[in-house]
């Protein structure tokens, strides 16, 4: 039996498309990864016909429990980072309210809980916005609220909200940095 690798990235992703299909090269690009999967994303997933298909050294967890069982590994310095990319306008909002009920934000609640650095890819970041959808490119007009609470994300401690997909890259590429620099 392998042993698990830790500290680990737990890399989380929901029910949005925008820039589904370019997270998961940056998946591929960290080593020891947990990838939790909320319900809408497995329904993101079918449309798309894409598969959590990644190497030997990430795990695929999926929201099958009400507690979401796996957050309980924050506790015991399984991860050092987590990603939240994509990041729903619904993820989001209930991370700015402080509500942990899927997996998505009960990941973010347990990292915050527990002093570990968060990236969040929001995907609501601009009045007008153009994104791919399963079938093309479409045009999106985020709610002021959805830009509200966006904003309001980045205030919170441990907390690094980006609004590209460029940004992300350069953020994880960061915090790779920290983390291989530590070991």
């Amino acid at each position: 039996m392998t042993r698990l690798h830790t500290p680990r990235w737990a890399w989380v992703l929901t029910g949005s498309g925008h820039f589904f299909v370019e997270c998961f090269e940056l998946i591929r690009s960290l080593d020891h990864c947990d990838v939790f999967v909320t319900k809408a994303a497995d329904e993101v997933l079918r449309m798309y016909g894409l598969k959590l298909d990644f190497s030997d050294t990430t795990r695929v967890l999926r929201d099958k429990t009400a507690s979401a069982v796996p957050v309980g590994e924050f506790y015991h310095g399984v991860y050092h980072s987590v990603v939240i990319a994509p990041a729903t306008s619904n993820t989001v909002a209930k991370c700015v309210a402080g509500i942990s009920d899927t997996i998505a934000t009960n990941v973010y609640a347990q990292a915050g809980k527990c002093r570990l650095p968060s990236i969040v890819f929001a995907c609501d970041t601009a009045p007008e916005l153009e994104t791919m959808a399963p079938h093309g490119m479409v045009k999106v007009y985020p709610r002021p609220i959805d830009l509200e609470n966006t904003e309001r994300l980045k205030a919170f401690e441990y907390t690094e909200v980006v609004e590209s997909f460029a940004d992300l890259k350069l953020a994880v590429a960061r915090r790779k940095g920290v983390v291989e620099g530590s070991g």
